[in-house]
């Protein structure tokens, strides 16, 4: 009778702890919101360069989704740092939201791409349920952000592309994404959380984490 007892009792605690893990307090609104402004800003920074990136990609177009990493920051990093369910994509949304508001040749499509990119990398954590943040789950959120990139990118701007090129580009995408998003967001929140910047968020332990 007694161990019945306690199953029933342990059934609503682990259902509170879950609960509670999900919940945003203000501080983790704060943080993924001075985060994506942050970012917003380098993203606006991206997109000038891009011009000059283009430039070396006129020969084969598709490479250039390889520069496509870097919008995608965003999307990881605040996930890897909140740890919550829609950090990824709140925090792409702020960034691309900046962007458009600073200016850029690309106009506030940046809102469609944030949206799509986003989805893509909360997709990633979702998959393990917002409970592993190592390196493989850093690297495929960021590959699934740049699966998302691509194929929008295909139906928005490279609608003229051959089959054979937009394939090449969705890839390309996924191999910056896992890199540069995956990678970076996941060595630099290690850095971070080693400064105690991170110490009242559930990424504080980030610097001590295995990899795998």
């Amino acid at each position: 009778m007694s161990k019945s007892i306690a199953s029933k009792n342990a059934a609503p605690s682990n259902q509170n702890q879950a609960a509670r893990k999900s919940t945003w307090r203000v501080v983790d609104i704060v943080v993924v919101s001075v985060l994506g402004v942050a970012i917003g800003v380098i993203f606006w920074l991206w997109s000038a360069g891009y011009g000059l990136i283009s430039a070396f990609t006129v020969a084969f177009p598709p490479v250039g989704a390889l520069y496509g990493g870097g919008w995608l920051i965003a999307g990881v990093l605040g996930g890897l740092v909140i740890r919550k369910p829609g950090a990824a994509l709140y925090c792409e949304l702020i960034a691309a939201s900046v962007e458009g508001l600073l200016g850029t040749h690309f106009g506030f499509t940046v809102l469609l791409s944030g949206l799509v990119q986003g989805l893509g990398a909360e997709l990633g954590f979702a998959l393990f349920r917002y409970r592993k943040f190592n390196l493989p789950v850093a690297l495929l959120a960021g590959a699934l952000a740049g699966l998302a990139m691509g194929i929008n990118d295909s139906l928005v701007w490279n609608v003229a592309w051959a089959m054979e090129w937009k394939l090449v580009y969705v890839v390309l995408a996924m191999i910056s994404g896992a890199i540069i998003a995956g990678l970076v967001s996941w060595l630099a929140v290690r850095g971070l959380a080693r400064t105690g910047a991170l110490s009242n968020l559930p990424s504080r332990g980030a610097a001590i984490e295995r990899a795998v």
